[in-house]
């Protein structure tokens, strides 16, 4: 391990490489079906999306998931081999990942072994987002052990066209040995009033930005520009951002589109020069 489909280590520097989003989980895609046709809209920088059906692959394959990730899986395909347009194929780019809850170190291995088993033989999914996942010392070898099984079971997948993807969903800067253990790690999930004041640990400087992700709620539309440097100056080169704040009835601030989706899209479209 890891299993990277990037650079390794390395200095950041001012200019990384184009940033992206990353969706942590839509609703179901027969109850948001906006939400799951805005990740193949061309110019969309989609890097990955993750699948929650029932806090993971759920008991059986659903025919609205299936639907929804054979069409990312096709246009991903499509897109590695030339057969899109440069817009779109920039918008198709992404996998989709399956969801996996480490409980923060709970679960047992062999259940999210085979929770991952059912995502690979259902949903064909491009990688895995272990969310809850330890962020301490003491987890770090069980999410090593994991890591390396899921890693050889993407190998095994015919479907994994440019290799699969292991993202950690921390939500905080973990201890720095897990930089080694995943593609990439989710090193901020919370509100804006603390994002606009954080600030990333030392040992981030040694990796280039495509190892770090942030998620952002509650984010007004007139500090967008604000949080997009943020990331940037921190080196994370995937995001999402929304002004929903998990109030009014929003059980997940994540689960559905910004109120400024097409304006955050395009202002990480292009990148936002430092």
């Amino acid at each position: 391990m890891p299993h990277l489909t990037g650079t390794g280590p390395g200095l950041r520097t001012g200019r990384g490489p184009q940033p992206g989003v990353g969706v942590p989980g839509y609703g179901h895609p027969l109850l948001a079906p906006g939400e799951w046709a805005e990740l193949g809209r061309p110019g969309t920088p989609l890097h990955w999306a993750v699948l929650n059906i029932d806090n993971g692959p759920g008991y059986r394959p659903d025919p609205h998931c299936l639907e929804a990730a054979g069409r990312l899986r096709d246009a991903r395909r499509r897109a590695l081999r030339g057969e899109m347009p440069d817009e779109a194929a920039r918008a198709a780019g992404g996998r989709l990942l399956g969801h996996l809850d480490l409980a923060y170190g709970r679960r047992p291995h062999g259940e999210l072994v085979e929770d991952a088993r059912s995502f690979l033989d259902w949903y064909r999914v491009g990688g895995f987002y272990l969310d809850r996942c330890p962020a301490d010392r003491a987890g770090l070898p069980a999410v090593r052990r994991l890591t390396s099984t899921l890693a050889a079971l993407l190998d095994d997948g015919a479907e994994q066209e440019g290799g699969g993807r292991l993202v950690l969903g921390h939500g905080t800067h973990p201890y720095p040995g897990y930089a080694e253990a995943a593609d990439q790690l989710v090193t901020f999930r919370g509100g804006w009033a603390d994002y606009r004041w954080s600030q990333a640990a030392e040992w981030t400087a040694a990796y280039g930005p495509g190892r770090f992700a942030h998620f952002v709620h509650g984010l007004p539309r007139t500090h967008l520009e604000e949080a997009i440097r943020i990331a940037r100056r921190q080196g994370a080169g995937t995001v999402f951002f929304t002004d929903r704040d998990g109030t009014r009835g929003q059980t997940d601030p994540f689960a559905t589109l910004p109120s400024y989706w097409d304006e955050f899209v395009s202002r990480i479209g292009p990148g936002i020069s430092e």
